[in-house]
Parts: structure tokens; C-alpha cells; sequence
């Protein structure tokens, strides 16, 4: 069974694309980036804020589908700048705190923002929606 996530909580979908899908117990979320979902613009600033601001709106994906970010197996992030990882990282780390997800870093060209971050996590027990 395929479902299509869809939360107030996180930014609108600007292209043709859904926030996440659920299928066969994950949760495979879209590219998510720096956009306030209140105003559905983006905020923005240094790559810290931005990092805060993209995983804060995967948080809330991930909880609209029954998922958690503890429930996260897999993580990938593009970088526009490489030199910003060390401080992407400190960010990072007080999303994910402990039994880290498998990750991939990759630089990449991006549209204005500094990062986009992309995950697959599993529908926790008993949560599934």
C-alpha cells in the first residue's frame, strides 16, 4: 500500500512532488530545505539556521506519517558549500543525538539555499497512520 503525506505543518510542495510517501512500513520524505511552512518562503541565513529550519520541517513530515526522527535508518544531505559541514554537523547532532542513521554529504549546485536533506525512516510501531 502506497499513501501520500500531507501536513500544514511542513512547507507546500513548490514542484510536482508529494512531502513523503508512505509504502510497505517507511517513510521515504522528498527534499526539504530552509522554507517556513507558515508563510511557504524560504528563511534564508547561515547554514546552521538553514539546517535547523530543514530538519525542523522534516520532523514534522515524519510525524504527520506516524514516524520519528528516531525512527530514521537513512540521511541524505546536499551541501552547496562542502566547507559548511563541520557546522551543518553541530546542528545535525542535536537532531539526531544517539544511533545515528546511515548518512551521505555530497556538495551540491542549489537554487539559493545552502542545504537540501532528503530521509527514509520506518512507520513506528503502533503509530502507523
Amino acid at each position: 500500500m502506497r499513501k501520500v503525506v500531507r501536513t500544514p505543518e511542513a512547507p507546500l510542495p513548490k514542484g510536482v512532488y508529494s512531502q513523503a510517501i508512505v509504502a510497505d512500513g517507511f517513510v521515504f520524505v522528498a527534499g526539504q530545505a530552509c522554507v517556513n511552512p507558515q508563510t511557504n518562503e524560504f528563511e534564508y541565513g547561515d547554514i546552521q539556521s538553514e539546517t535547523r529550519r530543514t530538519l525542523e520541517n522534516i520532523r514534522a513530515i515524519l510525524e504527520a506519517a506516524g514516524s520519528s526522527l528516531k525512527d530514521v535508518v537513512r540521511v541524505g544531505v546536499f551541501l552547496a558549500d562542502m566547507n559548511d559541514f563541520a557546522a551543518m554537523n553541530e546542528v545535525y547532532k542535536q537532531f539526531f543525538t544517539e544511533d545515528q542513521p546511515a548518512r551521505t554529504t555530497v556538495g551540491a549546485q542549489l537554487p539559493k539555499i545552502k542545504i537540501e536533506i532528503d530521509c527514509i525512516a520506518r512507520v513506528s510501531k503502533g503509530r502507523k497512520k
